[in-house]
């Protein structure tokens, strides 16, 4: 049976974008996405926080723009597919890693701007690998 999923994150950058080449020449631009989520306890009236990290990356054309557009503390939509990676930290304890292979992105804006968008710094940027679905 065949299957089929994708990943919706919309959070800040977390560092400057890493580009490299594959040793075929593909490009490959790795960055991380803070996606954090405020609450208050229902017991304690406590504000709480949540914070997960995804590693992002970019393949081919996209990996350039992404190199070239995204910076550090700018709000982005990325949409791919999840990979987790389990390994053993320095501790030796368990621990996992949240990757996202991204189809497309969007800049968003900037913690500063309040995720209104920068002139020059929005737009969709996608792999084209669905262009064809009508909705």
């Amino acid at each position: 049976m065949a299957g089929w999923s994708q990943t919706i994150i919309v959070g800040n950058v977390g560092r400057d974008p890493e580009m490299r080449y594959s040793q075929g020449g593909m490009p490959i631009c790795n960055f991380t996405v803070a996606v954090s989520r405020k609450w208050n306890d229902k017991d304690t009236n406590e504000k709480k926080e949540e914070t997960t990290w995804y590693r992002v990356s970019c393949f081919r054309q996209q990996a350039e723009i992404a190199n070239q557009y995204i910076t550090k503390g700018k709000q982005v939509m990325v949409v791919g597919r999840v990979k987790v990676n389990a390994y053993l930290d320095k501790n030796n304890q368990p621990a996992a890693t949240l990757e996202l292979n991204a189809d497309s992105f969007q800049l968003l804006g900037s913690r500063e701007s309040g995720g209104q968008g920068d002139a020059g710094g929005s737009g969709d940027y996608s792999t084209g690998e669905f262009s064809d679905i009508p909705f």
